[in-house]
């Protein structure tokens, strides 16, 4: 039986990682494919760096979309990101019949639709394990291997570079800018690190898990997303305290009005196996109806890990050459015709317990208007910590855990809070999550 030929979209890290596995375990996947799969053309911007990464047997091109259309290519792989070149080659070969394993996170929640709706009218498989939490086979387990399961919740550490630097901020007490100078040392972030520490990397991967889970389209636009730039060393350390951890978390929550979309800094219970997630690993958490809770952890990046997924998906398409596509398992997961237009709950809506840090006066009757605010808005004390000011001023931090409440209540509390007289700061307010 002839080979599955491959396109390969980019030489880099994640490239060279493809292309060495699949020549490394050529024997061994080619027994689990049926077919051998063979990269016969690559196509980066430094010609010289890809011809001596796949040696004198692969042809090596310029031109994405003369790639992408190739008669001699099956599969094309992308991994150069971004949203523009990718998109092209994707939809090029798409409608030249090929199908297309993509590790692009950001090209599928803001073109997913698009492009899932092209791929089924010309009836080529668009695969996509790589696009979240690198290794971690997440995509497969929600879409094949939980099927059965009413989806409740999903909540995951889904970027490394925001969990590596959270992880320093507690262990060595650093600051965050010391640890992101750490993580970009080390290569855990980019020179430019704002997708990964404002969430909208999370977020990207957030909104594809949401779809499958919920079988709802893809809408990045309608993420709530705070990232942790702003996260202070002295709340981490509260939150210890107190019996807490915080992990840069992206939820996404099934309602009867609606589903929860967000992204954002979380305080999770120090003894739950996700909160004790440390370095640059990812974890996602999925509570099915039928299943229970299931935790899922591994490496979220590199370039074997995620070629490890890429391959994973090549083996799924080599198989699916033989299967009717009408048969195939959907994009995600629900038949297109079953879509839902379930709408996603404005973050006012949504229900969290809240971490608060107030630095006040310390005087007689700052306790007492803080808890009348927060009783007149019908918000419940579950712990509060006083600790004095480490600069030896006349100020104090109060901390303050709350119980489940409306988003749009808390708001208003800590707005009435910020015009108290005795108020000295901007209010700092984290959510919780249980998870249990």
């Amino acid at each position: 039986m002839n080979p599955i030929r491959v396109g390969l979209l980019g030489s880099g890290i994640v490239g060279s990682g493809v292309f060495n596995v699949l020549k490394r375990n050529r024997v061994e996947i080619t027994r689990r494919a049926g077919r051998e799969i063979v990269v016969t053309q690559i196509c980066a911007r430094n010609l010289e760096k890809a011809q001596a990464l796949v040696g004198n047997d692969v042809k090596v091109v310029a031109d994405p979309i003369q790639m992408a259309t190739s008669a001699e290519v099956d599969v094309l792989v992308e991994v150069i990101g971004g949203t523009t070149i990718s998109k092209q080659a994707t939809l090029a070969a798409i409608n030249a019949g090929k199908a297309v394993v993509t590790a692009n996170k950001a090209l599928l929640a803001s073109h997913g639709n698009e492009i899932f709706a092209i791929a089924r009218t010309k009836g080529v498989p668009v695969m996509f394990e790589a696009a979240v939490a690198g290794g971690i086979p997440i995509i497969k387990a929600l879409r094949e291997g939980l099927a059965a399961n009413h989806i409740e919740w999903v909540a995951g550490i889904i970027n490394g570079t925001t969990n590596f630097i959270l992880s320093k901020m507690r262990s060595q007490k650093l600051s965050f800018e010391e640890a992101l100078k750490e993580a970009q040392r080390l290569g855990y972030a980019e020179a430019d690190p704002t997708f990964d520490i404002e969430g909208i990397d999370a977020a990207h991967k957030l909104t594809l898990l949401s779809a499958i889970a919920f079988g709802i389209p893809v809408q990045f636009s309608k993420v709530t997303v705070e990232g942790i730039s702003t996260l202070q060393s002295q709340d981490i350390a509260y939150a210890e305290e107190l019996g807490y951890r915080i992990k840069l978390l992206g939820i996404t929550r099934r309602h009867e009005n609606g589903i929860e979309l967000r992204v954002h800094p979380t305080l999770i219970p120090a003894r739950r196996l996700i909160a004790n997630v440390e370095g640059a690993m990812n974890a996602v958490l999925i509570k099915g109806d039928a299943v229970g809770a299931t935790l899922y952890y591994g490496p979220g990046a590199g370039s074997e890990p995620t070629a490890s997924a890429i391959i994973a998906d090549l083996v799924d398409v080599t198989r699916l050459f033989t299967a009717d596509p009408e048969h195939r398992v959907p994009s995600l997961a629900f038949q297109y015709e079953a879509l839902a237009d379930t709408p996603i709950l404005p973050m006012s809506e949504v229900k969290t317990a809240t971490y608060m840090r107030l630095r006040v006066a310390d005087e007689s009757g700052v306790l007492a208007d803080i808890t009348r605010i927060l009783a007149d808005s019908n918000i419940s004390i579950d712990a509060l910590l006083q600790k004095e000011a480490e600069d030896g001023s006349s100020e104090t931090d109060l901390i303050i855990l709350t119980h489940v409440v409306k988003e749009g209540a808390v708001n208003a509390a800590i707005a009435r809070m910020q015009m108290l007289r005795t108020v000295k700061s901007k209010v700092v307010r984290l959510r919780m999550e249980e998870l249990s």
